[in-house]
C-alpha cells in the first residue's frame, strides 16, 4: 500500500498508454517510487501540520479514529462537507482539532481584507489527506469543481505538498469507467492514492471498495513525509 501511494505518476499513464487501466495497475505489479523534492524548513522546528478532510461516505464514522491517530503526531485541522456529517461523531474528535464546515467558510467572511478560509487552511497546511474520499467528491476534484470549503481547498491547494486520498465507495463504483478516468486526472495532479480494501461493504455487498483503515492511512502518511525529512527536505 505504501508503495502505491508513492506512486510516479508516469507510471500509471504509462499503465493506461499500454492499455491497462490504472484501477488494475494500483493492484497489479510494485510501483516506481518517484523522486521527492525537498519541502523547505526544518521539522525539528515544529510539528508537521496536516489537513484532514472527510467526504460523504459512510466510511466517515471512522474520521474520529483518523483525527486520534494523526493528533498524536502532528498539528491536525479537520475538514468535512456537509454530506459527511451525516456519519461523523463531532464528540469522538480530539479536543484540540478544530472542525470546519461549509458555513465556516461564508460566515469568517463580511469585508474585503479579510481572511478567506480556504486560503488561509492551504496556508496553513503541510499535507493535506481526504479520507474518505467519496465518488461525488472524486469527479469534482477531476473536474476542477470547488462548490464546498474542501473542493475549495483542493482548486487552491500548492501541488509540490503531499496530498493523499483514500477512496471509499461501492465496488461496482470504484470498477466504473468514470472512476478510472477520474484517478487519471487526479494522478496527473501529483495525488498520492491509498487504495481502497476488499471486504464486506456497508451496503452489504462484498468487494473492493471501502476505505484503508485508519492505521493504514496514519502509517503511509508518516512514512511518506519522514521519507521526504531523511532525504534533506522538511516541512513548508
Amino acid at each position: 500500500m505504501f508503495k502505491q501511494a508513492l506512486q510516479n505518476p508516469r507510471t500509471t499513464q504509462t499503465a493506461h498508454r499500454e492499455g491497462n487501466s490504472p484501477l488494475r495497475a494500483m493492484s497489479g505489479s510494485e510501483p516506481e517510487s518517484p523522486e521527492m523534492e525537498p519541502i523547505q524548513a526544518n521539522p525539528a522546528l515544529r510539528r508537521p501540520r496536516i489537513l484532514l478532510a472527510a467526504s460523504g461516505s459512510v466510511a466517515a464514522i471512522k474520521f474520529g479514529n483518523l483525527c486520534h491517530s494523526f493528533s498524536e503526531w502532528a498539528e491536525v485541522k479537520a475538514v468535512a462537507t456537509r454530506a459527511s456529517l451525516h456519519f461523523i461523531d463531532r464528540t469522538s474528535l480530539p479536543k484540540d482539532v478544530i472542525l470546519y464546515t461549509d458555513e465556516d467558510e461564508w460566515s469568517s467572511w463580511n469585508k474585503m481584507g479579510d481572511s478567506v478560509l480556504h486560503i488561509e487552511l492551504r496556508r496553513w497546511a503541510d499535507i493535506l489527506v481526504i479520507a474518505p474520499l467519496s465518488a461525488n467528491t472524486l469527479g469534482k476534484i477531476a473536474g476542477g469543481l470547488c462548490d464546498n470549503l474542501l473542493t475549495c481547498v483542493v482548486r487552491a491547494w500548492d501541488y509540490s505538498k503531499p496530498f493523499f486520498v483514500a477512496p471509499a465507495m461501492n465496488t461496482l463504483m470504484w470498477k466504473n469507467p468514470f472512476t478510472e478516468r477520474h484517478i487519471m486526472s487526479i494522478d496527473e495532479l501529483g495525488v498520492s492514492l491509498i487504495p481502497p480494501v476488499t471486504k464486506r461493504l456497508a451496503c452489504g455487498d462484498y468487494g473492493n471498495g471501502a476505505m484503508a483503515e485508519p492505521s493504514l492511512i496514519y502509517s503511509t502518511v508518516r512514512l511518506f513525509f519522514e521519507s521526504r525529512v531523511q532525504q534533506g527536505g522538511s516541512v513548508v
